[in-house]
């Protein structure tokens, strides 16, 4: 949907799915649902930000189901400005851990599983709109991944990108998305690697263009990196802020009563939540899952601060001692309204419903009902 600051939609990812027949039937239900709670008989059209597997992305490629999933989005006033092509196959039901990274920007499968997104995405943009794709880091930096084939795949990309671009009649562009522990994860390791992907080419504009970042509220927030000083850079340096999303991690100080026990209650074996441990003097010591946090905190460290890698709602705080980093998100969208260039694509993306603990769970469509409210009303 339209808002103050472009176009807002929230992350399908968040419903169990690898089929595209899956994908489609939560579409049908649950994200109509939503847009009924949203915008409540609102004639704007309802936008929805698609999460397809590669498995879902080649059947609907494959026979009529594009052109009949075209006809449906207009049917019900609906239209797809963006994809999330991070998670490559299973997203839920299983452990996904580092796995979510697997296959990563060296392998010749995930450059045309992104080619994929973008022909589908080309196809379903409405006139006048952008289409975005968000990605992975490159890879995971456990995994060593060898960066020169990471940048000459995302540069043959941008050369397909834009000739599709030119064929649409669509701007189509790629967001890489910084995260803890991935191959590049802060402001400053994301500009490095730029400047590396840039030597890598003669044609700089074209990447540029096509290449940029997905900025997501809740790992820059994790990397304790201040939004208006993070962003400013970025784009000084001529990157562009694909898309953002608007997501929060918990955070806590582990010297508090009670903290530690409480933490533990989002320790869950299908998600990496990687912690960030800040020290007095601001070094940031990363651990790769919060068992690994607990298991050297436990052997001493003089810690004042953690936020660790569970997305959260939006909308609601976590039980104290517990905190939320959303605001991270609140002063993302200040900015936006300071200046709209900076990006006009937002995604909601809380994808951990499903392992949620108790005391924060409710209906999937009221829980991200409310994560729309909480933005709209900050958006004026």
């Amino acid at each position: 949907m339209r808002f103050a600051h472009g176009h807002l939609a929230y992350c399908t990812n968040i419903h169990p799915a690898e089929s595209w027949e899956e994908t489609f039937v939560a579409i049908s239900t649950h994200t109509l649902r939503v847009r009924d709670l949203v915008i409540d008989g609102s004639e704007r059209p309802f936008a929805i930000g698609l999460r397809l597997s590669a498995r879902a992305a080649r059947e609907l490629l494959a026979e009529d189901h594009l052109p009949r999933f075209k006809e449906w989005l207009a049917s019900e006033n609906a239209y797809v400005f963006t994809i999330n092509g991070f998670p490559y196959g299973d997203f839920h039901g299983t452990r996904v851990k580092e796995n979510v990274y697997r296959p990563d920007w060296t392998d010749p499968a995930r450059l045309e599983y992104t080619k994929e997104l973008f022909t589908i995405i080309s196809e379903l943009v409405p006139d006048g709109v952008d289409g975005s794709v968000s990605t992975l880091p490159g890879s995971f930096k456990a995994f060593g991944a060898d960066e020169g084939i990471i940048r000459g795949n995302l540069i043959k990309l941008a050369g397909f990108l834009d000739a599709l671009s030119d064929v649409s009649g669509r701007d189509l562009h790629l967001g890489l998305e910084p995260e803890p522990l991935g191959h590049f994860e802060n402001t400053e390791e994301t500009l490095r690697f730029y400047d590396r992907l840039l030597a890598d080419t003669e044609d700089h504009e074209q990447v540029k263009r096509r290449i940029g970042i997905n900025y997501d509220c809740c790992h820059l927030a994790l990397e304790y990196e201040d939004a208006r000083s993070s962003l400013a850079v970025m784009r000084n340096e001529g990157i562009r802020i694909s898309k953002i999303h608007l997501s929060a991690a918990l955070a806590l100080d582990p010297r508090e009563e009670g903290a530690l026990d409480a933490i533990r209650a989002f320790d869950e074996p299908t998600y990496l939540h990687q912690v960030m441990e800040r020290h007095p003097d601001g070094r940031i010591t990363r651990h790769p899952d919060l068992p690994d946090g607990l298991a050297a905190y436990a052997l001493g460290s003089d810690a004042e601060q953690w936020r660790v890698h569970f997305h959260i709602p939006l909308d609601r705080l976590p039980e104290p001692p517990l905190l939320s980093t959303s605001m991270q998100s609140e002063e993302v969208l200040k900015l936006c309204a300071e200046d709209p260039g900076i990006c006009s694509h937002f995604e909601i993306e809380t994808y951990t419903w499903g392992v949620l603990p108790d005391s924060m769970q409710r209906p999937v469509e009221d829980q991200i009902a409310a994560e729309y409210r909480w933005v709209l009303q900050r958006s004026v």
